[in-house]
């Protein structure tokens, strides 16, 4: 299954680079509609929100997802989730 290389190409959340069927599913839990919605979404609070409704400490590594999610459906090119760790180590420290 090919990933989208843009955002006006995605029609299911799984069509997006980095994400599978059980980040998918976190994405319905968090109550998304459709893949689009993400472009306005806060990485940080949905990962909040994600600990909170599994009760579960989420592996930093799920918010890296999140922010490389919520980049490519704002515009940004397709990158693993990988690219983004730097940034949530500057951006969210007490993580």
């Amino acid at each position: 299954m090919s990933k989208a290389q843009h955002a006006s190409q995605v029609k299911c959340f799984t069509d997006i680079p980095n994400i599978g069927k059980a980040m998918a599913d976190d994405f319905i839990l968090l109550g998304f509609k459709t893949p689009q919605d993400l472009a306005h979404a806060d990485p940080l609070a949905l990962y909040h929100k994600l600990c909170v409704l599994t009760h579960t400490r989420q592996d930093p590594c799920v918010l890296d997802t999140f922010m490389a999610a919520i980049d490519f459906m704002q515009g940004g090119s397709a990158k693993p989730w990988w690219a983004f760790t730097e940034e949530r180590k500057t951006r969210f420290r007490d993580l």
